[in-house]
């Protein structure tokens, strides 16, 4: 049996702790291997609106011209290849960028290389161009396909915006059928109950599994845009 490797000191209530510890973080990984499969499991989603995004280059200032518009079917690069899109919190209401949202995006340029070996990634926000380019600028972003909800109802219509232009963090994700209709996959949110306010979506991000790791936990740090 594979069991916590002993340290010198190390107490026998310590190693029997460690070693319920373990048996639970096993149970905690196979459950999460169910609820994936679960997710890869579900039926075919309904068909979504062509939507359509502006973006530009990364040097793109206020005032300049944005380079062209895309639809959603044209963000994808092969039809048997899915389509991840997350719902950046800046623009309209939000007028200053997210910094959840931006702690995850950070992450997201590190490892976007990656993702595209599997699939097609985009950040949609309701930002213009020239502003979402700033901030990507600001944050030395350099991986990442950036796009500008504009006028749209995508937001809206995928549950990433209220009524009242209150935004929420979300990912979706979307496949794409032969003739080129678009279907939504799945989409979750950080808030998926009254009791979960923050923790939907923390897959997403090793800031916080790193965090638990040690004895203090997560507390109440909250990230920020001045570091």
């Amino acid at each position: 049996m594979v069991r916590h490797t002993r340290l010198a000191g190390e107490s026998a209530d310590y190693l029997d702790a460690r070693e319920e510890l373990r048996l639970a973080e096993i149970g905690l990984m196979r459950h999460r291997e169910e609820v994936a499969a679960r997710r890869r499991a579900l039926p075919r989603g309904p068909l979504v609106d062509d939507y359509a995004f502006v973006e530009g280059p990364a040097d793109l200032d206020a005032g300049d011209t944005p380079v062209r518009e895309v639809t959603l079917s044209g963000l994808f690069t092969a039809t048997d290849r899915p389509l991840i899109v997350y719902h950046f919190m800046y623009g309209k209401l939000q007028t200053a960028p997210c910094p959840m949202c931006t702690l995850w995006i950070d992450g997201f340029d590190g490892i976007a290389h990656h993702i595209a070996r599997n699939a097609d990634f985009v950040i949609a926000a309701a930002a213009d161009v020239p502003t979402l380019r700033q901030h990507a600028r600001h944050r030395g972003w350099h991986r990442l396909r950036l796009l500008s909800c504009g006028s749209g109802t995508f937001k809206y219509d995928l549950g990433s915006e209220d009524e009242d232009g209150e935004q929420d963090s979300t990912i979706s994700v979307f496949t794409r059928d032969g003739d080129g209709a678009v279907r939504h996959f799945y989409s979750t949110h950080p808030r998926m109950a009254d009791d979960i306010d923050e923790r939907g979506i923390d897959l997403l991000a090793p800031v916080w599994h790193l965090l638990d790791l040690v004895p203090l936990g997560r507390g109440d740090w909250y990230p920020s845009l001045d570091y």
